[in-house]
């Protein structure tokens, strides 16, 4: 695998190697010790181990995000799309972080086989470019309901660009309709 950094510090896009021929193709999707060798090759710190699995399956124009949890049940997320294609990005939300409010988009299909790693103090969010794409992703806590947190996917402060056809809405959850701004929300402090 080949890990690429993006200009948010820590988040990583993930390339793995990908065996084909005229059967089909072959991919080790994850490899805990090559992971965290090539994060400490770009002198990031090993992820911690990961606990939850997750699957979604969404419609096209379904936005979901921009989702995070605080501590003590910060999440770590490796995200990829196994059907379908997504526009997914990670929203840097350290306070003390000279990239806070800064954010990173990327495109991951199934054909591309590209992963992005995003550590915790980044809120996630992506939206489905097509009907049934099915979208996993490891994280590196549980999910915990009380240190949820969401951030407007069209706060003006981030001006995240995305890729939606002319003149179409995203389909929300409604509580991804009444997240807070960025300046609003309860963020990382550390």
């Amino acid at each position: 695998m080949a890990l690429i950094p993006t200009e948010l510090p820590g988040v990583v896009i993930v390339e793995p190697k990908v065996f084909g021929d005229d059967r089909g193709w072959f991919m080790e999707s994850f490899n805990g010790p090559r992971f965290d060798a090539e994060l400490q090759a770009l002198g990031l710190p090993a992820a911690p181990a990961f606990v939850q699995d997750n699957h979604s399956c969404s419609q096209a124009g379904v936005l979901r995000g921009l989702h995070f949890q605080l501590p003590p049940h910060a999440q770590g997320k490796l995200v990829r799309v196994v059907k379908g294609r997504a526009w997914d990005v990670a929203v840097d939300i350290r306070r003390s972080s000279p990239s806070f409010g800064r954010w990173f988009g990327l495109e991951l299909t199934a054909a591309n086989h590209r992963q992005l790693w995003i550590p915790a103090g980044f809120a996630h969010g992506f939206v489905a470019l097509e009907d049934d794409t099915h979208f996993l992703y490891k994280t590196t806590d549980v999910y915990a309901q009380s240190c949820e947190g969401s951030i407007r996917w069209d706060d003006p402060a981030l001006a995240i660009a995305w890729p939606l056809p002319a003149g179409m809405a995203p389909r929300l959850a409604p509580k991804d309709a009444a997240a807070p701004l960025l300046a609003d929300a309860r963020v990382f402090e550390g």
